[in-house]
């Protein structure tokens, strides 16, 4: 298949009866490796950055009415070259190029105990379940660890319509409180 548009979701037992080939001729549906599901649909042209933006947009809002909150659509591109604008990272390369990346709201707690040991608060760093984790205060005063980014896929926030749509797919003008790993995703991107 030369041209896809895909919706990769965590693993769904069934699918709304709208995601079929009535609505989407020709589309399937497959598990990746790591158990999620992938829903393919072909395109018989590719589309320009402008309409698969506009073309995301449409199947991001479709997927919400029928009730699905947690997913990415992927859509394939003719002319860009894959390994474009693709920043990856290995061990502490990340922040050897970028720095510490965090804040603290108090400006005087940037450490606390967490499962017995100490933790600096506001600090992302590499995750162990997650591509990421942050430990911060919730509301509540406990200390939380907060895990966000999926370890497979490649942050590639230098192409302005991937961000513009990762930041539009995630309501990141409105990121929500710093203990959601929504907030801490949008930051990064």
């Amino acid at each position: 298949m030369e041209h896809f548009a895909r919706i990769v979701m965590e693993k769904q037992d069934t699918l709304s009866e709208n995601l079929n080939e009535s609505v989407f001729p020709n589309s399937f549906v497959y598990e990746t490796e790591q158990g999620g599901t992938v829903f393919e649909i072909p395109l018989a042209n590719p589309l320009s950055e402008e309409q698969a933006d506009e073309f995301a947009n449409q199947l991001a809002d479709f997927m919400f009415n029928e009730g699905y909150e947690d997913f990415d659509i992927q859509i394939s591109a003719d002319d860009v070259d894959v390994n474009e604008d693709e920043e990856t990272y290995d061990g502490d390369d990340f922040f050897e190029e970028y720095g510490v990346m965090w804040y603290n709201d108090d400006d005087e707690i940037d450490e606390a105990e967490y499962r017995g040991r100490k933790v600096k608060l506001g600090k992302p760093m590499q995750g162990d379940v997650k591509k990421f984790k942050v430990y911060v205060k919730n509301p509540k005063g406990n200390v939380v660890k907060v895990n966000f980014g999926d370890p497979n896929m490649r942050i590639k926030k230098s192409n302005p319509a991937r961000r513009r749509s990762f930041r539009a797919r995630h309501n990141c003008d409105n990121p929500g409180p710093r203990h959601k790993a929504r907030y801490w995703s949008c930051r990064k991107w």
